[in-house]
């Protein structure tokens, strides 16, 4: 498993490092994928992992690697993560939100149910850059906006994103809609500190990423 990239993924030593280790932490992760970072946590003393996907082919990815590498600590789920971080009273140590921010349609509503639930979080993310974004012609043409939103009193701007034929592919795994909505790096970092997490540690960023420009944001209170 260490030989592939996600089973040893350096954000994720980065993180740790930044929180002081996830030993004996109760960690609750949204969209695990296959179960690579789920694997890293139970390797890095995780107490218990509560792993939630929505993508059906993901989920059962997690559950091949979950007997594979004996997981004892982790439990998947299948489900959508914002109805079950809406409706929990579950509390936890940590959220680990790798890959799912930029596939909201409310990412705002996210970073709020995680500071409810964790008292700490990783997050990893593309965010919109205007400059960057407006020079790849192949991103360029997905986006539209801005769109000003206000949610529980933080007014941010949104810009939305299109998947295009992208939900067609065989390995898509994006959101559940046809679209979603990115925020600015600015606004990323204003809104985890206006719902509580003060402390800020930046890692990873990456205004090149095919993708879009991206980072990892560590936060707790």
């Amino acid at each position: 498993a260490g030989t592939i990239t996600l089973f040893d993924d350096a954000r994720i030593i980065w993180a740790a490092n930044q929180l002081g280790g996830f030993k004996d932490q109760r960690v609750i992760e949204l969209g695990p994928l296959e179960a690579g970072h789920t694997y890293m946590l139970e390797s890095l003393g995780a107490e218990s992992v509560l792993a939630i996907e929505a993508n059906k082919n993901a989920y059962l990815k997690c559950l091949i690697v979950k007997e594979l590498l004996g997981l004892r600590r982790s439990r998947f789920v299948l489900g959508d993560f914002v109805s079950f971080l809406q409706e929990s009273e579950m509390e936890f140590d940590v959220c680990l939100a790798s890959g799912v921010l930029y596939h909201m349609q409310n990412p705002c509503e996210l970073i709020h149910l995680i500071s409810k639930t964790s008292k700490k979080v990783v997050l990893w993310t593309h965010f919109f850059d205007e400059a960057v974004i407006r020079s790849k012609n192949n991103l360029a043409a997905k986006f539209s906006g801005p769109i000003r939103q206000k949610y529980s009193g933080f007014e941010h701007v949104l810009y939305k994103y299109v998947y295009g034929d992208a939900v067609n592919w065989g390995g898509f795994c994006g959101g559940g809609h046809l679209y979603s909505y990115w925020m600015s790096r600015e606004e990323i970092l204003a809104c985890l500190r206006f719902f509580g997490f003060e402390h800020l540690n930046i890692g990873f960023e990456d205004p090149d990423h095919k993708n879009g420009p991206c980072f990892c944001v560590v936060g707790f209170r």
